[in-house]
């Protein structure tokens, strides 16, 4: 199975890549040295409801930590919405949300409302799932398209619109590129993977996108598809489409996916090891339990796929009601543990550097 392969990879290279003291097994057995609170031992487990939205880019990692939280711990009730990052930051200053899922952190005029339903504390942002973000194609013929930032912004702008442009050329001088029209398929939904995608062409190509990085899609043109699930499928339904996605996505699909230019000047393919060289530099920004970070786009290593987003969750670090609080910190930090991460490399995720886990986990700790 592909996923189960790209698992593999995912574990063998992230070890080398960030220093993890070691991968979970197939059996999901803790990765050495986890300790058994840091598991979703019997200790953590609790009972009642919790209703989460967000992020569709976690939606395929909530899924497996809910399913492998509840086997452990009968009880409980965890609804996880991937309403899109936006959505659920929305719904979590709102308070129908117990946590919320984004794909980038609170603006700020957001922070201040989402404070605010923090009696006490603050809203905090909890790193917790690494994807990288596939730029995923459908052209007849084409099986190894490479683009460079630059020209992935003008097609994505709307400046290139033929398969055989001489942008595209120029990036594949060997491939048989048809006159089709390009289609590209953004999100309709604002989406924290929008805002990755769109900060990264602003990072590495001002001059061909010019519409800076947000949440909404800005550029004209295109089509709209919401969710990450909708873009994929929209790509796959379509000769001569293109589109943005988070890797699990693309991969499920079974679509193709293009190699990128990075700041080392190589067109890198989009594997576990070549995300992870790019993760490997992201800094955290963020005080204290808050653990904002921040990814180097350009990054010059050596065949570096730069393409990488951090999804968080974003929950309040004091002031989560009593009848909440255990199953939060029950279900977090079951996604924080070592297990809860190695659990990932399966689904096309890559799990977060040990350095950056164990801040997680003892962030999820001091909640209250």
């Amino acid at each position: 199975m592909k996923l189960q392969r790209h698992g593999t990879i995912a574990c063998l290279a992230l070890t080398a890549a960030l220093g993890l003291s070691a991968c979970g097994s197939d059996n999901n057995e803790p990765a050495s040295g986890a300790s058994a609170s840091g598991s979703a031992a019997a200790a953590d487990c609790a009972t009642g409801t919790l209703n989460a939205q967000g992020s569709s880019a976690q939606k395929n990692a909530m899924a497996e930590w809910i399913k492998a939280y509840q086997q452990k711990c009968a009880g409980s009730t965890i609804n996880y919405e991937p309403s899109g990052s936006g959505a659920g930051i929305q719904a979590f200053i709102a308070g129908t949300a117990d946590f919320a899922g984004s794909d980038s952190a609170l603006k700020p005029e957001e922070q201040p409302q989402a404070d605010a339903k923090c009696t006490g504390g603050q809203a905090i942002h909890l790193p917790m799932v690494i994807g990288p973000v596939a730029v995923a194609y459908n052209v007849s013929g084409v099986d190894n398209l490479q683009l460079k930032p630059a020209t992935l912004a003008k097609i994505f702008a709307g400046k290139v619109t033929k398969w055989d442009d001489p942008a595209i050329k120029a990036d594949n001088p060997d491939a048989k590129l048809p006159s089709t029209t390009i289609q590209t398929v953004h999100r309709s939904d604002e989406s924290g993977t929008t805002d990755n995608f769109t900060k990264f062409l602003a990072k590495t190509s001002a001059a061909d996108w010019t519409f800076e990085n947000a949440k909404a899609w800005k550029a004209p043109g295109g089509t709209g598809a919401k969710g990450s699930d909708g873009v994929a499928s929209s790509v796959k339904g379509a000769d001569g489409s293109i589109g943005y996605m988070e890797w699990s996505f693309a991969e499920n699909a079974g679509l193709k996916m293009a190699k990128i230019g990075n700041g080392a000047g190589e067109f890198a393919e989009l594997t576990a090891e070549n995300a992870g060289k790019t993760i490997a530099g992201a800094k955290i920004e963020g005080q204290g339990d808050d653990l904002k970070m921040s990814v180097d786009y350009s990054t010059k290593e050596a065949g570096a796929y730069p393409i990488v987003l951090v999804t968080y969750e974003i929950v309040c670090s004091k002031g989560i009601a009593a009848d909440k609080l255990p199953l939060v910190k029950g279900l977090l930090g079951h996604a924080a543990s070592a297990q809860g991460q190695a659990e990932l490399t399966e689904l096309g995720y890559a799990p977060l550097p040990e350095s950056v886990r164990t801040k997680v986990e003892a962030a999820v700790k001091n909640l209250s």
